[in-house]
């Protein structure tokens, strides 16, 4: 059956099959979040599911990764998520990999057993928005967890053997901090190696709590050039084994993709050159659009 509502998920999930497990998001508290502002939080029933799963598999038997839907279908109990996975596995003996959005709160509520069992039944590529590692700006985002908390249970994942995209956001700090930010985030990523880092830029929709900050002058949005400054700060600070950056989300003034440490220098050169392009709006603000999306930069 159709999902309900917006849909959203990963860019590089474009070729899963998603499957609705929740509606909502379990916290739906962040003050730059605008995805599910009237959508309360439920989860769906095992039958539903089950239903959903055999009218897939009509035309989807050869699929190999599944994305559970919504907003952080890893709020669901280690013993829901093994009876979905072992309906998928049933149906779709061809998956490999069952994903879905994560929270830090998520990963606390489940032992180190269960991780194990969860791995084991094939359930990774977790999408988890950690966002950054200065806990100020964690705090005025409303996370609901610190950057140590972060660390611990990203550290229980790996632990565990189940992989993740740690994402963050430059311009978490504002333009007061993004320094602190782009150095606390960047110590928070080389203490957990993620498999794939996820950047964008801070951005906010009518609808939310920082939206009304930024136009009221509570929170100081960073410029063109901060965002440059943050972007570079932070990539020169990685020291990182091998993990995917995956920063192409269009709300960044310089998508770009690569991999760390190899692309490292190439990327520094990018962001280098872009701010030379730019050297007469480094001091304005980027015009958004879409899905935050840079509009107007030539």
């Amino acid at each position: 059956m159709p999902l309900d509502g917006v849909v959203y998920r990963p860019p590089y999930e474009a070729n899963s099959l998603l499957l609705e497990v929740t509606q909502g998001c379990s916290h739906n508290k962040c003050t730059f979040c605008y995805m599910y502002p009237d959508v309360p939080f439920r989860v769906c029933p095992m039958e539903q599911i089950e239903a959903d799963i055999a009218e897939a598999a009509q035309t989807n038997v050869n699929v190999r990764r599944v994305f559970l839907e919504h907003g952080d279908a890893f709020v669901l109990s280690a013993d829901r998520l093994l009876q979905i996975a072992d309906a998928i596995h049933k149906r779709l003996p061809r998956v490999e990999t069952i994903a879905m959005y994560a929270s830090i709160q998520n990963i606390m509520h489940k032992t180190d057993d269960e991780l194990r069992l969860l791995q084991k039944a094939g359930i990774g590529g977790l999408d988890i928005g950690v966002e950054s590692g200065l806990d100020a700006a964690l705090a005025y985002m409303n996370k609901g967890h610190t950057a140590q908390e972060a660390k611990e249970q990203l550290l229980r994942l790996t632990a565990a053997g189940i992989d993740y995209s740690f994402n963050a956001i430059l311009g978490c700090g504002g333009a007061e901090q993004w320094q602190e930010n782009a150095d606390a985030t960047a110590e928070l990523i080389n203490a957990v190696q993620p498999h794939l880092l996820f950047i964008g830029s801070l951005h906010a929709a009518p609808g939310c709590k920082l939206y009304t900050d930024m136009r009221n002058g509570t929170f100081h949005e960073s410029t063109i050039g901060q965002l440059l400054d943050e972007q570079e700060r932070l990539i020169s600070r990685l020291d990182l084994k091998d993990t995917i950056y995956f920063g192409s989300h269009p709300s960044n003034i310089v998508p770009m993709q690569g991999r760390l440490p190899r692309h490292k220098q190439e990327m520094i050169d990018i962001i280098h050159e872009t701010r030379e392009e730019l050297r007469d709006r480094l001091n304005e603000y980027p015009i958004r659009g879409g899905e935050g999306s840079v509009l107007d930069l030539s």
